[in-house]
């Protein structure tokens, strides 16, 4: 099976959803949509408070190439524009408060049959639609799907690795909606120019491979057993095991002739081109020791975290962490009124461990070994503890994708990641300051 060198093998986790079939969370009556719901700039709000709006109806447009629209994801009336904290950026950010007044009245996008449509009335559906990557980056897809000219893509690969302990909405689609993602990547393969599509899905998805396999039967779209290791979906990680090809240090997968997009992005490129539908919703996993009705979800964007906790009957009162997204790569909320946004795949909730206390590093090397990026993460924290920054972008600091793969294995219990974090976040201030 196809694989990368490094990596680890966490418990996995996920017999607590996986054979929980996807359903719909009823609307919320409250949405908080972060202008900043996608990588790049934030969007510029067009409403204001006491505007009526409909489901689907833009609220917020780009600023600048690297950035996305934003759309009302209920029908409802805006009661004001607040900052509220980020938990990705980890400030204050604004957000477009929404309550909903009625079910939903659609305002849909334009659009057509797209095998007759060209590549830049595509493209604009896309951009109008607000898709941004779902796997959890939130880069603005049209974008990704526009490489310059001197970048020449042959390959597109989709991302159904899902390799993040605990998460299953991605094995759910393959298996639910492998019809709306094979429309998703004909639709990419069509705006790239590109004659070759390849899907990598992990070995423990065995009935999701199957499914694809059957239903691309027949169309330019290849379906690659992975091995199951995490991070086997990092984008980096993911190139190589089905290509070979070794993304440059601080490059980009187009500089390999890729791009990468994640399955229920090509869901969400599908309803937007085929059915003129804006991104207002998207998959989540809710799941963990402490939730008592482990569950897949399809969630308004903007619906505050406690409802769908609620939806799935609630989490223990002994919970000690709640994460977006999964135990490895995941954000600690301590607030469950943050709202979920386009990059929230996962929802996990966690009984107490015994604690581990942190010991000094004995050079064992094992960071060193299962690093899928070849850095050396003992050295970046012991430098990032002597705020050496400089010294540490020389050794790979930028370069890290903050997997926690090193955190996993260290038998000294040291949170590397956390050190690297940080680092990297006093690294990029200081760079500014000199600009």
């Amino acid at each position: 099976m196809l694989t990368f060198k490094g990596g680890v093998h966490p418990p996995e986790m996920k017999e607590w959803s996986k054979d929980k079939p996807i359903e719909r969370v009823p609307l919320p009556q409250k949405v908080f949509v972060f202008l900043s719901n996608h990588a790049g700039n934030p969007a510029k709000p067009v409403v204001s408070p006491g505007d009526e709006v409909k489901t689907g109806q833009v609220i917020g447009e780009p600023e600048g190439f690297i950035s996305a629209y934003l759309h009302s994801p209920v029908t409802g009336k805006v009661i004001e524009i607040k900052k509220i904290l980020h938990p990705i950026l980890g400030k204050p950010i604004e957000a477009i408060v929404i309550e909903r007044t009625s079910d939903d009245e659609w305002v849909y996008i334009e659009t057509g049959d797209f095998e007759r449509m060209s590549k830049e009335e595509v493209l604009e559906v896309i951009k109008k639609a607000g898709i941004v990557g779902l796997g959890g980056a939130m880069f603005p897809t049209h974008v990704k799907l526009s490489p310059p000219p001197e970048k020449k893509v042959d390959t597109l690969i989709i991302n159904g690795a899902e390799c993040e302990p605990v998460l299953t909405i991605d094995h759910r689609l393959m298996l639910e909606r492998a019809e709306d993602i094979l429309q998703g990547i004909l639709i990419m393969m069509k705006v790239l120019g590109v004659q070759k599509a390849v899907v990598g899905v992990e070995s423990n998805k065995i009935d999701a491979y199957h499914n694809l396999k059957k239903v691309f039967k027949g169309y330019p779209v290849d379906v690659a057993l992975l091995k199951t290791k995490y991070p086997q979906g990092a984008e980096k990680q993911l190139i190589y095991a089905i290509t070979g090809r070794v993304v440059p240090r601080g490059g980009l997968p187009m500089d390999v002739g890729v791009v990468v997009q994640n399955v229920g992005t090509c869901v969400a490129v599908k309803e937007a081109v085929v059915d003129g539908k804006p991104l207002v919703e998207r998959g989540v996993t809710v799941s963990g020791d402490a939730v008592k009705n482990p569950r897949n979800l399809i969630v308004r964007i903007g619906t505050p975290v406690r409802d769908v906790i609620d939806y799935c009957g609630g989490i223990d009162e002994n919970t000690e962490r709640v994460i977006l997204g999964g135990p490895m790569m995941g954000i600690s909320i301590t607030n469950l009124d943050v709202p979920v946004m386009k990059g929230t795949s996962g929802i996990t909730a966690f009984l107490p461990k015994k604690p581990q206390p942190q010991k000094p590093c004995i050079r064992c090397s094992e960071c060193v070994q299962v690093c899928p990026m070849n850095l050396q993460p003992y050295l970046l924290y012991l430098l990032s503890t002597k705020r050496k920054y400089d010294e540490a972008v020389e050794n790979g600091l930028m370069d890290c994708i903050e997997c926690g793969s090193c955190t996993y294995t260290c038998p000294s219990k040291i949170e590397h990641v956390r050190y690297i974090k940080l680092a990297k976040t006093v690294y990029r201030a200081t760079r500014r300051g000199k600009k």
